[in-house]
C-alpha cells in the first residue's frame, strides 16, 4: 500500500480507525492483491479436487466433503435457507442502521458506502461503531493471562498449549489463526498474531477451545478415533468460549470492572453480539453458496458470481466495474476448501450447548449473570460429554448424547434472532 508492506493487522486497524474514504479504499483493495496472484492456483486446484472425487464416484468436491464429514447437501440447503429467511429481516434491519452510522462517521450519504467502509475486508465482523470501545478495556491487560486463568476455572490447563505454541506477529508469518493436534497425543499447538485487543481475546479463547476439544480427548481411544466427532463440533467449542470476548459478566471478573463499567458494556454488548451473530450467519451464506457453485464449475465467471452472492446476503454494493478475483483473498477457499459452513454449523450447536448447560448444569432459569468463570462443573461436561468421546460415534449421536435432542438451529434462533 503506497509502495509499503503491510501486515493482515495494520490493514484491520486502517479499516477500523481510518475516516478518509480514499484512504480506506486504498487499505482495501490492499488486502485484496493476495486475490488475483492466488486465483488461477485456487481455480487449477478446484477441478484436481474434483478428479479425485469424481474417481471415488462423486459429482465434485463438494459433494464428497461433505458425504466425508457425514453431511448431507439437501439438510445443510435447507439450513442455510431457513437462516436466510429467518435472519433476512432482522438483519436488514440492524445493517439500516449500522449504515447510517457508518455513513454519518465518513461525512458521505448512506448510498456512498461502499466495501471499504466496513471495518474488515470482508464484512463478516461487526463494524466499531458503538460508544463503547471494547478493545481499550484490554489494551493494559496480557490477554495470554487472561485466557490461562479463564482455562483453569475450569479445570483445563492450556499451560503448556501455549508454552508450545507461536502466539505473536512477525514479517511473513501466516496471518490465519489456527490450532494443531501434532501427535493425538497431548502436543497441541496454537498459531496467533496476537495483540491486546478484543478481537485477539476473542480469537485467543477460539483457538483454546479447539486444543482443549483435542487435549482432552480419551487416551485410551485408537489412533483414529483421536479426533474431534466433526469440524463443526470443534468449531461449536471454540465459538462457545470465543462469544465471551465481549461478554459483560465476563469482562468484568477477568478484566477487575466496576459496576458501571460493566453496565456500559452491558448497555452496548447486547446488541453487538447480537449484529455480530447475523453479519456472520450472512457472510456464511456467501461462503457456503459460492464454494457449493465453486466446485459445479470452476471455469464459470466466478468474479461476477462473488458480488452477486455478497449483495444477496450481505447487502453490501460492488463497486463500479470491478472484476477481480476477490473471492480468493479469502484464505479459506484455497486451503480450507468446502469448510466454513462448518463455522455455522459450530454457532448453532455453541448456542445449544449454552442453553443445556444454563438450564441442565448450573440449573439456572435464564443466562442473566452467566460467564462460566471457575465453574469446574461446566468444564467436567465439556470434558466428559463433548471432548472425550472422540470420534467413537457420529457427531449426531454425540450431540444427542451431550445435549438430549438433535442438532437445532433453534437455540440460536432464540438467542440472537428472535431478541
Amino acid at each position: 500500500m503506497n509502495g509499503k508492506k503491510m501486515t493482515n493487522n495494520e490493514i484491520g486497524q486502517i479499516l477500523k480507525k481510518e475516516k478518509n474514504s480514499m484512504a480506506r479504499k486504498r487499505a482495501w483493495l490492499a488486502g485484496k492483491q493476495v486475490g488475483a496472484l492466488v486465483a488461477a492456483d485456487v481455480i487449477e486446484l478446484a477441478h484436481l479436487r474434483n478428479a479425485g472425487a469424481q474417481k471415488l464416484g462423486f459429482a465434485n468436491f463438494h459433494a464428497m466433503a461433505l458425504a466425508a464429514s457425514e453431511q448431507n447437501v439437501d439438510e445443510l440447503d435447507k439450513i442455510f435457507a431457513d437462516l436466510e429467511e429467518l435472519t433476512a429481516a432482522p438483519f436488514a434491519n440492524l445493517k439500516s442502521e449500522l449504515d447510517a452510522l457508518l455513513a454519518d462517521a465518513y461525512g458521505i450519504g448512506v448510498s456512498e458506502l461502499m466495501p471499504w467502509h466496513y471495518h474488515d475486508l470482508f464484512f463478516q465482523e461487526p463494524p466499531l461503531v458503538s460508544s463503547i470501545d471494547l478493545d481499550s478495556y484490554y489494551a493494559d491487560h496480557n490477554i495470554v493471562e487472561l485466557a490461562k486463568q479463564f482455562y483453569a476455572g475450569l479445570d483445563m490447563d492450556v499451560e503448556s498449549i501455549l508454552e508450545n505454541s507461536d502466539l505473536y506477529e512477525r514479517e511473513n508469518k501466516n496471518p490465519h489463526a489456527f490450532c494443531t493436534d501434532i501427535d493425538r497425543e497431548g502436543d497441541v499447538r496454537i498459531l496467533c498474531n496476537i495483540e491486546n485487543n478484543e478481537r485477539w481475546m476473542e480469537t485467543l479463547l477460539h483457538e483454546l477451545g479447539h486444543a482443549v476439544y483435542d487435549k482432552y480427548q480419551d487416551p485410551a481411544l485408537p489412533f483414529i478415533l483421536r479426533e474431534p466427532a466433526s469440524a463443526f463440533t470443534t468449531e461449536a467449542i471454540a465459538m462457545f468460549f470465543g462469544r465471551l470476548s465481549c461478554n459483560a459478566d465476563w469482562m468484568q471478573r477477568m478484566l477487575d470492572l466496576d459496576d458501571s463499567a460493566r453496565d456500559r458494556i452491558a448497555q452496548v454488548s447486547g446488541k453487538h453480539i447480537q449484529l455480530k451473530q447475523l453479519i456472520f450467519a450472512r457472510w456464511a451464506m456467501v461462503m457456503y453458496h459460492f464454494e457449493k457453485q465453486l466446485y459445479q464449475d470452476p471455469d464459470q465467471d466466478l468474479n461476477g458470481l462473488w458480488w452477486q452472492l455478497v449483495e444477496r446476503f450481505q447487502m453490501v454494493r460492488k463497486p463500479t466495474e470491478r472484476d477481480e478475483p476477490d473471492w480468493a483473498a479469502k484464505i479459506h477457499v484455497a486451503l480450507y476448501p468446502a469448510y466454513y459452513h462448518n463455522y455455522m454449523l459450530g454457532e448453532l450447536f455453541a448456542s445449544q450447548l449454552h442453553h443445556y448447560i444454563v438450564h441442565n448444569i448450573l440449573n439456572s432459569d435464564s443466562d442473566d449473570g452467566v460467564s462460566y468463570i471457575d465453574q469446574v462443573k461446566v468444564g467436567n461436561y465439556l470434558k466428559e460429554k463433548v471432548f472425550r468421546p472422540g470420534k467413537s460415534a457420529p457427531w449426531s449421536a454425540m450431540i444427542a448424547n451431550a445435549t438430549s435432542e438433535p442438532l437445532t438451529a433453534a437455540y440460536f434462533v432464540q438467542q440472537f434472532v428472535n431478541r
